[in-house]
Protein backbone atom coordinates (compact mmCIF):
# COMPACT_ATOMS: atom_id res chain seq x y z
CA UNK A 1 0.00 0.00 0.00
CA UNK A 2 1.05 3.32 -0.91
CA UNK A 3 0.12 7.03 0.61
CA UNK A 4 -2.12 7.28 -2.64
CA UNK A 5 -3.34 3.58 -1.41
CA UNK A 6 -3.88 4.86 1.49
CA UNK A 7 -6.16 8.40 0.97
CA UNK A 8 -8.14 6.24 -0.87
CA UNK A 9 -8.65 3.60 1.69
CA UNK A 10 -9.72 6.22 4.02
CA UNK A 11 -11.94 8.49 2.26
CA UNK A 12 -13.92 5.07 1.76
CA UNK A 13 -14.28 3.75 4.86
CA UNK A 14 -15.37 7.77 6.06
CA UNK A 15 -17.07 10.44 5.00
CA UNK A 16 -14.36 11.96 3.56
CA UNK A 17 -13.85 13.08 0.47
CA UNK A 18 -10.71 12.60 -1.58
CA UNK A 19 -8.75 16.00 -0.78
CA UNK A 20 -10.06 16.37 3.14
CA UNK A 21 -8.37 11.95 3.29
CA UNK A 22 -5.22 13.28 1.96
CA UNK A 23 -5.04 16.40 4.22
CA UNK A 24 -5.49 14.04 7.14
CA UNK A 25 -2.44 11.84 6.20
CA UNK A 26 -0.61 14.85 5.61
CA UNK A 27 -1.02 15.66 8.80
CA UNK A 28 -0.67 12.83 10.45
CA UNK A 29 3.00 11.78 8.11
CA UNK A 30 3.97 15.86 9.17
CA UNK A 31 3.08 15.37 12.87
CA UNK A 32 5.41 11.68 12.40
CA UNK A 33 8.00 13.42 10.50
CA UNK A 34 7.95 16.38 12.82
CA UNK A 35 8.60 14.62 16.10
CA UNK A 36 11.08 12.56 14.71
CA UNK A 37 12.90 15.58 13.20
CA UNK A 38 13.19 16.63 16.75
CA UNK A 39 14.40 13.56 18.15
CA UNK A 40 11.20 12.15 19.78
CA UNK A 41 10.03 8.74 18.85
CA UNK A 42 6.17 7.84 17.80
CA UNK A 43 4.71 5.00 19.33
CA UNK A 44 1.37 3.63 17.93
CA UNK A 45 -0.06 0.91 20.40
CA UNK A 46 -0.29 -2.41 18.66
CA UNK A 47 1.40 -0.97 15.20
CA UNK A 48 5.28 -0.19 16.80
CA UNK A 49 7.64 2.61 17.58
CA UNK A 50 9.12 5.09 15.13
CA UNK A 51 12.52 6.30 16.10
CA UNK A 52 15.38 8.27 15.05
CA UNK A 53 19.27 6.50 15.87
CA UNK A 54 22.33 8.08 15.18
CA UNK A 55 24.93 6.65 13.42
CA UNK A 56 28.67 7.46 14.23
CA UNK A 57 30.90 8.73 11.15
CA UNK A 58 33.03 5.68 9.73
CA UNK A 59 35.31 4.83 6.32
CA UNK A 60 33.20 3.32 3.77
CA UNK A 61 33.84 2.05 0.06
CA UNK A 62 33.26 3.45 -3.29
CA UNK A 63 31.65 0.25 -4.76
CA UNK A 64 32.96 1.74 -7.94
CA UNK A 65 35.77 2.77 -7.34
CA UNK A 66 37.12 0.74 -4.44
CA UNK A 67 38.22 3.63 -2.97
CA UNK A 68 37.81 4.68 1.01
CA UNK A 69 35.41 7.67 1.54
CA UNK A 70 34.68 9.44 4.78
CA UNK A 71 30.40 8.64 5.89
CA UNK A 72 29.41 11.15 8.32
CA UNK A 73 27.27 10.70 11.25
CA UNK A 74 23.61 10.63 10.45
CA UNK A 75 20.35 10.11 11.74
CA UNK A 76 17.79 7.52 10.24
CA UNK A 77 14.33 6.80 10.84
CA UNK A 78 14.32 3.10 12.45
CA UNK A 79 10.59 1.08 12.99
CA UNK A 80 10.56 -1.43 15.53
CA UNK A 81 7.38 -3.73 15.61
CA UNK A 82 4.88 -3.97 18.01
CA UNK A 83 3.80 -7.46 19.55
CA UNK A 84 0.46 -7.49 18.21
CA UNK A 85 1.61 -6.40 14.54
CA UNK A 86 4.25 -9.59 15.13
CA UNK A 87 1.72 -12.52 16.18
CA UNK A 88 -1.01 -10.85 13.40
CA UNK A 89 1.68 -11.77 10.81
CA UNK A 90 3.20 -14.42 11.93
CA UNK A 91 -0.10 -16.37 12.81
CA UNK A 92 -0.36 -18.83 10.02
Amino acid sequence: MNKSDLVRTLAKMTDLTDAKAQDVVDIVFGGFSRALANGDRVEIRGFGIFSAREYKAHAGRNPRTGGVIEVGTKRLPHFKVGKELQKKLNSG
